[in-house]
C-alpha cells in the first residue's frame, strides 16, 4: 500500500539528510482496508511501514488468507475456474474521502505471481485481471478494487487415474456383452464392472467440491 499524508513532512537537510523513516502501523493513519471474499486468515505480524520526507507512506505486509470461490466442474478434470479477490473499505466514501487505485498494470502483477508459483500443483495459474469500480451501499459509494484470477486444473493425473480405467471398463464391458460368452458369465463380468464403476464413483466424489451446482461430464454419463 502507498498513500501521501501532506502532515507528515520534513526536510531532510535539518534532520541530518534522514529521508525516511520506519513507523509501527498505529503511529499515523493507515488505509482500512479488508478482502470481501475472506473466510479465515493469519494477520502479519511485520506492522510497520515507512515513512519518506515527503509525506508518502508505504506498507508492504503478506497475508495468508483463505477464500470462498464458486466453482464450476461441468467440464472436469479440463476445467478452468475464476475466482474474485476484492479489497474494499467501507469506511470512507469513494467520492469524497477515499480512492483505491492500482499502483501496476494486470501485466506486471501477472509476471510477479507467477514467480511465486514455485512447485507443480494441481491448478495452473493463466490470468489476472483487474477491475476498479464504485460499490453503491446505503446511497453512498465505495471504492472497490477486485482481482480476477483464472486457473486451469492440471488433467494428466485423472486422465490416468480415473478416464483412462473408466473407458477401458465400459470397452471390456461391450467386448464381452457383443462376444460368444455364456449367459453366466457375462452376468458376473457385468457385476465386476459395477463394482469397478461404483469404486471410480466413490475416488470423483471425494476429489472434487460439493458446492457446484452441477456434476461433471464425467459424473453423468
Amino acid at each position: 500500500q502507498e498513500w501521501q499524508n501532506p502532515f507528515a513532512t520534513w526536510d531532510p537537510q535539518d534532520f541530518c539528510n534522514i529521508s525516511e523513516i520506519v513507523l509501527p502501523m498505529d503511529t499515523y493513519w493507515s488505509p482500512p482496508v479488508f478482502i470481501l471474499e475472506r473466510v479465515s486468515g493469519q494477520n502479519p505480524e511485520l506492522n510497520y511501514m515507512v515513512l519518506m520526507h515527503n509525506g508518502s507512506f508505504n506498507s508492504t505486509r503478506p497475508f495468508q488468507v483463505t477464500l470462498t470461490c464458486s466453482l464450476i466442474i461441468l467440464k472436469f478434470p479440463f476445467d478452468t475456474q475464476m475466482c474474485n479477490l476484492s479489497i474494499a473499505s467501507f469506511l470512507y466514501p469513494a467520492v469524497t474521502d477515499f480512492v483505491m487505485k492500482t499502483r501496476r498494470t494486470p501485466a506486471e502483477i501477472m509476471k510477479d505471481s507467477q514467480s511465486f508459483f514455485l512447485t507443480d500443483g494441481e491448478w495452473k495459474f493463466t490470468n489476472l485481471s483487474i477491475i476498479e469500480y464504485t460499490e453503491m451501499l446505503d446511497d453512498k459509494g465505495f471504492s472497490v478494487v477486485t482481482y480476477v484470477i483464472s486457473m486451469e486444473r492440471r488433467p494428466t493425473l485423472y486422465i490416468l487415474n480415473l478416464i483412462l480405467p473408466t473407458c477401458a471398463l465400459y470397452l471390456l464391458d461391450m467386448a464381452v456383452l457383443f462376444g460368444p460368452s455364456s449367459l453366466e458369465e457375462k452376468i458376473n463380468f457385468q457385476i465386476a464392472i459395477i463394482l469397478g464403476s461404483s469404486m471410480l464413483a466413490v475416488i470423483l466424489n471425494n476429489s472434487l467440491p460439493t458446492s457446484s451446482n452441477k456434476p461433471p461430464i464425467i459424473g453423468i454419463h
